[in-house]
């Protein structure tokens, strides 16, 4: 097995637009060398195997250099031949040979004799540029586009750059996008007037394009120096310069997502949590995933394999969660046909979709997906069928912290109920708090969604003393058992779902962050 270099283009900031190739190889890698501008979200790509090596390269910030990255890249290649091949995957943010460096690296691997791909990337100058609502060319307005580095080697004595045919592109209906030009975005736009551009032309500043920290500001270049700055934008940032921009007014998409630049944190299990993010995050939210709870086994599984032994004796067997369903069916060996002769109930659609996916077809799901209304629809249905719940046995297997009202309500009907722990959900024992009370102290959190009493309760567990500084974030819980729970932790839900699904919890925290949105008036172009 041989070894081969990939130098795989990230993309601007979103992983979305990232290649379907650049995927492949993420997950086919032993070796990730990555940099400041890859979103570390692609990382989760790659095998936990993967040894991941952060190489920097932020700015002027203290990071490897050029000839030292490159030793890294061959180096890893080297352990790897010894190891009896593999795959590293050098990832870089936007494209590898568009002010990447991507050729430096590619002509060192080249000398050392190292096989090496290069797998192109969306570039930020047109990325960052679409998001805002900027086509970076346009019929009658824009007729070329020009890359333009902002940062020159800083020991050549004279620029490489033609300012005077940059200012003539200016001027005659081209694009010029800079990159990297951000504390050299004073001299650039003087540089372009002194050669003729006029001091009207239109600069936009894009900063972390594509991101939903996205902040974009449209200005001028006699006025751009000064408006950055009191806006306090600074790198990563495009720099584009032409009259492209005044298209933005129409066509600005990005930002209108009813979620955009909304910090929310998802406080979900690990394994669920990707679904509730994924959601927030394509309305535009900039979601920061800090689960609180962990699905585990039961303390042991007896209990549960002995009723699974006598399942034919049971006239219901009630399935309240997801996680409930899965650890149902995996002791169940996957076989649906031993439940051909009960009735089953599921809480919730979730709960319901996840039942059908093994086979089973609920015969009751309730309107409101709690345990009194679980309760309510089982004696409906059991009624309907000519039969009663007087002497009939029913199994609940659930998460071993549940609440009793479900089990009380069906003995007070006269059945017999066996409720059986099929998992626990425990804090996290990886909990590391410091990411989140560094994000509360600065103020960034606007929300934090709940999907269960334990989310909530392990959350403020977790945070002990500085659960104080959730006093100005929006709490929004998924229904009434959670909102009490937050309510009896002294803080009052600012939002709770109407449909108690994940659903309903977004589209609770949409109408929560519009009306925010609406009272706060709209963005400006020069600032927020």
């Amino acid at each position: 097995m041989s070894v081969t270099v990939y130098l795989v283009g990230a993309g601007p900031g979103d992983t979305g637009l990232i290649t379907v190739r650049g995927r492949e190889l993420l997950a086919a890698a032993d070796v990730i060398v990555y940099d400041y501008l890859a979103n570390p979200e692609l990382l989760d790509c790659a095998p936990a195997s993967a040894e991941r090596v952060y190489v920097g390269k932020k700015g002027y910030a203290q990071h490897l250099t050029q000839d030292e990255l490159n030793v890294v890249l061959i180096d890893a290649a080297r352990a790897l031949e010894k190891r009896g091949g593999g795959t590293v995957v050098r990832l870089k943010g936007g494209d590898p040979f568009v002010f990447g460096r991507g050729g430096e690296e590619a002509l060192a691997l080249a000398a050392a004799g190292i096989d090496f791909e290069v797998v192109p990337g969306v570039t930020s100058g047109i990325a960052a540029a679409a998001f805002a609502g900027i086509p970076v060319t346009h019929r009658g307005i824009a007729s070329s586009l020009t890359f333009v580095t902002g940062h020159e080697d800083p020991s050549k004595t004279t620029s490489a750059l033609d300012w005077n045919a940059l200012a003539a592109l200016v001027g005659h209906g081209g694009t010029v996008c800079f990159y990297m030009g951000m504390r050299e975005l004073s001299s650039i736009a003087h540089k372009l007037m002194q050669e003729g551009a006029a001091a009207d032309t239109s600069a936009v500043i894009i900063h972390r394009g594509t991101s939903p920290r996205q902040h974009t500001l449209v200005t001028t270049l006699q006025d751009v120096a000064a408006d950055v700055s009191r806006a306090g934008l600074a790198a990563p940032s495009i720099i584009l310069v032409g009259e492209v921009a005044r298209l933005r007014e129409r066509l600005a998409w990005f930002e209108k997502r009813p979620l955009f630049g909304k910090r929310i944190v998802v406080t979900r299990s690990r394994t669920q949590a990707g679904a509730l993010a994924s959601r927030l995050t394509a309305l535009g939210a900039d979601v920061m995933e800090f689960p609180t709870i962990e699905i585990v086994p039961p303390v042991q599984y007896a209990p549960l394999d002995e009723a699974l032994a006598q399942i034919d004796s049971y006239a219901w067997v009630v399935l309240t969660s997801v996680n409930g369903v899965d650890a149902f069916f995996e002791r169940l060996k996957g076989d649906a046909r031993r439940l051909g002769h009960a009735l089953v109930a599921a809480i919730g659609p979730a709960t319901a979709e996840r039942l059908r996916q093994h086979g089973i077809v609920a015969d009751t799901v309730p309107a409101e997906y709690r345990g009194e209304a679980v309760f309510s629809a089982i004696e409906q249905a059991t009624r309907a069928r000519g039969l009663r719940l007087e002497g009939a046995r029913v199994l609940i297997p659930r998460a071993a912290e549940a609440r009793a009202v479900l089990p009380d309500m069906l003995r007070s009907a006269g059945a017999t109920v066996d409720v059986v722990s099929a998992y626990r959900t425990v804090r996290p024992a990886d909990a590391d708090t410091r990411a989140l009370i560094a994000e509360l102290e600065s103020g960034r959190i606007d929300a934090m969604s709940f999907t269960s009493s334990s989310t909530a309760k392990n959350l403020f567990e977790l945070l002990g003393d500085a659960s104080s500084l959730l006093d100005g974030v929006a709490l929004c819980s998924i229904g009434p058992i959670t909102s009490a729970t937050l309510r009896s932790l002294g803080h009052e839900p600012a939002i709770q779902a109407s449909e108690y699904t994940i659903d309903g919890l977004v589209e609770a925290i949409c109408k929560l962050c519009g009306t925010a949105r609406q009272e706060s008036g709209p963005e400006k172009e020069n600032g927020r």
